[in-house]
């Protein structure tokens, strides 16, 4: 998952861009990256780690420029630790592009073939950004009209770009000397949003990210959502173009969003996040209420930050008191991103910590966002009866993640994902829980769809329904292999 921003301004950009990331952080922690664009010029920085630590005074002054885009990146495709991963990317010709992407291409192999052998283009890393790129870059090349580029070449490529990409994306590239060309894929699964802010001399700063608080603290006014498959074009002078480019779009937006990735305030596909895990804590209540007699609960408990608006609707549900009990180290990283399983695990203890007088002799019931690998989630029910919990209860506000997610979300693994091949009582023992409930399907899905004109939603983690097509087992086999070796 990632996190990305574009920017046409009247002004200098680079400080709206660096803000904006600052914003979009949780989204990623591995790498960040900004390019600006002065004229038909580039100016980038790139860097591991997190977006405060990568960018001195002397690079802000170097990015120089009305229009940009910029990064934050947690490994889904490619190496987490190599700063040569780290987007934007960069390709000279047809007149220079740089690009920055959020989601995950699924058909690669055939991608990377037809790249070197059709295209006759190199690329030098494994990141599938780096591909998705050199597509589109072809596909310019190759609607070029002697020295001219127009907007409709510039949608007729991304047309081209939809036929032959399978998978998620949401990207921004900066077209030197020409402007800012935004896209999303056919099924709309990963976000991405447009703003504008209008001046006083009657022209329109634009921007386009992948929450909506990004343009609210920049003070734009959300305009709408790009459509799936939809492309969108702003020139260096602000002037706005934009194409439906896929011959069947339809709308799946990614239902972990909700769950999980993206901030409580932030409107995605018209539906508050916020809202959307209240109704989460209030269907999981439901189905508490089928498994537990309420005199069994003494507190109900959040697992901060996701969780929290689930667990205050799952306690007044229940008419039982809500509590903090664990307290939050906010100076580590979201252990969901944490690359590996030993990371992840000496994480959650650096992360959390139990406060034994809220524990001490309670029927404790924890509330969390969802339950992917269990590492975590073990380590605080072990946090919680060291703190002197009579009885833990957990409970996840997702359904079983049962399946790889291969749309952007680093669970490529079946075999890591603790509900995989397992029922609900073989995980609780797993997880050494006194009691363990998940949420239905059905209600996750009524949770974020309610009274939204929204129709659909990608449950493919949940559910083994892959929206796009073509993930078949050998893919999900051979994306297994990669990810272990």
């Amino acid at each position: 998952m990632c996190g990305i921003v574009g920017i046409v301004s009247n002004e200098q950009v680079n400080q709206n861009i660096y803000d904006s990331l600052l914003l979009l952080q949780h989204r990623g922690q591995d790498s960040t990256g900004i390019a600006t664009m002065e004229g038909s010029v580039f100016h980038m920085r790139k860097s591991k780690g997190q977006v405060k630590e990568a960018y001195r005074t002397r690079d802000m002054r170097a990015l120089k420029g009305n229009i940009g885009i910029g990064h934050v990146r947690y490994a889904t495709s490619g190496a987490a630790d190599r700063e040569d991963e780290a987007q934007p990317f960069y390709v000279n010709a047809p007149y220079g592009i740089i690009l920055v992407h959020n989601g995950n291409l699924t058909n690669t192999r055939e991608l990377e073939k037809q790249l070197f052998n059709i295209d006759r283009r190199h690329t030098n890393s494994s990141s599938d950004t780096e591909m998705l790129l050199n597509i589109l870059a072809t596909e310019i090349q190759s609607q070029i009209s002697g020295n001219s580029l127009a907007e409709e070449h510039i949608f007729s490529a991304v047309k081209s770009l939809h036929k032959r990409v399978e998978g998620s994306y949401a990207a921004i590239a900066l077209i030197s000397g020409h402007g800012l060309l935004a896209f999303r894929d056919p099924f709309g699964i990963r976000p991405l949003v447009l703003g504008k802010r209008s001046l006083n001399n009657g022209k329109n700063e634009w921007i386009l990210a992948s929450e909506s608080l990004v343009l609210e603290n920049n003070d734009f006014v959300f305009v709408r959502d790009v459509l799936p498959g939809e492309a969108v074009f702003i020139s260096n002078e602000g002037e706005f173009y934009s194409m439906q480019c896929s011959n069947e779009p339809q709308l799946f937006p990614c239902s972990f969003e909700y769950v999980y990735l993206a901030r409580p305030d932030s409107v995605m596909n018209g539906i508050s996040v916020y809202e959307a895990r209240l109704r989460m804590g209030d269907n999981l209540a439901k189905t508490i209420k089928k498994n537990i007699s309420s005199g069994d609960v003494d507190v109900v408990m959040p697992i901060p930050d996701s969780s929290r608006p689930s667990a205050m609707q799952v306690a007044r549900q229940l008419g039982v008191e809500y509590r903090e009990g664990f307290f939050k180290n906010r100076y580590v990283g979201r252990t969901f991103i944490m690359p590996g399983q030993a990371q992840r695990k000496k994480s959650v203890r650096q992360k959390l910590n139990a406060m034994s007088s809220e524990f001490k002799g309670k029927n404790v019931l924890i509330v969390d966002d969802s339950i992917v690998r269990g590492t975590t989630s073990r380590e605080i029910i072990q946090m919680a009866k060291v703190a002197g919990a009579n009885k833990v209860i957990f409970t996840s506000a997702a359904p079983p993640i049962r399946f790889p997610h291969v749309y952007g979300i680093n669970m490529p693994s079946k075999k890591e994902l603790i509900a995989y091949n397992k029922s609900i009582k073989e995980i609780e023992a797993n997880l050494l829980a006194d009691q363990l409930v998940y949420q239905e399907i059905i209600d996750l899905e009524d949770s974020i769809l309610n009274g939204s004109s929204l129709e659909h939603l990608d449950l493919s983690c949940f559910n083994g329904n892959y929206v796009t097509g073509k993930v078949t087992n050998e893919y999900l086999d051979w994306v297994e292999s990669k990810y272990i070796s």
